[in-house]
């Protein structure tokens, strides 16, 4: 019987589907049961035999599919359970639980990070020696520190939520119908010059 079931899986990993089985391996329909099952099992376990009692080692059918997901989360660590599960055929909670509490693997989220590639490294670096070199002979007196910011004064436009109530679209007068494309802004200016300010806008 434990024959059968490795050959049942193997067929299911081949992409046949359960009726297709039955007719490869010339299963009896009385027997039908016994395939959904044995997928059902491999599906939540990722093994074909008995669900094992307290203290029994791991299947070597769960052993292998262990060193698999190590494989595959070594070579992309950013793929999701999800993707793993279809593509081993296995369930998304026998995968969860294999990365969760054999491999002992958390995920974690990705942070948006402004990205600086080796060239823009050396570049930064090069030119912030060049700056201590000209401020140690010069000094700091005539360096002015500046900063901007453009600050939007009328309300956002949110083209989901702005609605007007009106029977009618020809009623709407155009002060509430159209939005202006460009919203009224001030840009804030601000500098900074040895100890004094510099100018405000």
């Amino acid at each position: 019987m434990e024959t059968e079931r490795l050959t049942i899986i193997e067929l299911y990993r081949k992409g046949k589907d359960q009726s297709e089985i039955l007719k490869i391996l010339n299963i009896p329909k009385t027997r039908r049961k016994f395939v959904y099952r044995t997928i059902n099992r491999y599906k939540d376990t990722g093994s074909v035999s008995d669900k094992p009692r307290s203290g029994r080692p791991a299947s070597v059918t769960t052993t292998r599919m262990r060193k698999i997901v190590r494989g595959h989360v070594w070579r992309n660590p950013s793929r999701s359970v999800r993707k793993m599960a279809a593509e081993l055929k296995v369930s998304r909670s026998s995968l969860q639980r294999i990365v969760k509490r054999d491999l002992g693997l958390s995920s974690f989220k990705k942070r948006k990070v402004h990205y600086l590639s080796k060239v823009m490294k050396e570049k930064r670096l090069k030119r912030s020696k060049g700056l201590i070199d000209r401020f140690a002979i010069q000094g700091l007196d005539h360096v002015l520190f500046s900063d901007e910011k453009l600050f939007t004064i009328e309300e956002a436009y949110n083209q989901q939520n702005d609605r007007i109530l009106s029977s009618t679209a020809s009623t709407i007068t155009e002060e509430y119908r159209y939005v202006k494309e460009y919203r009224n802004h001030v840009l804030l200016w601000f500098g900074l010059e040895y100890l004094h300010l510099a100018g405000l806008q």
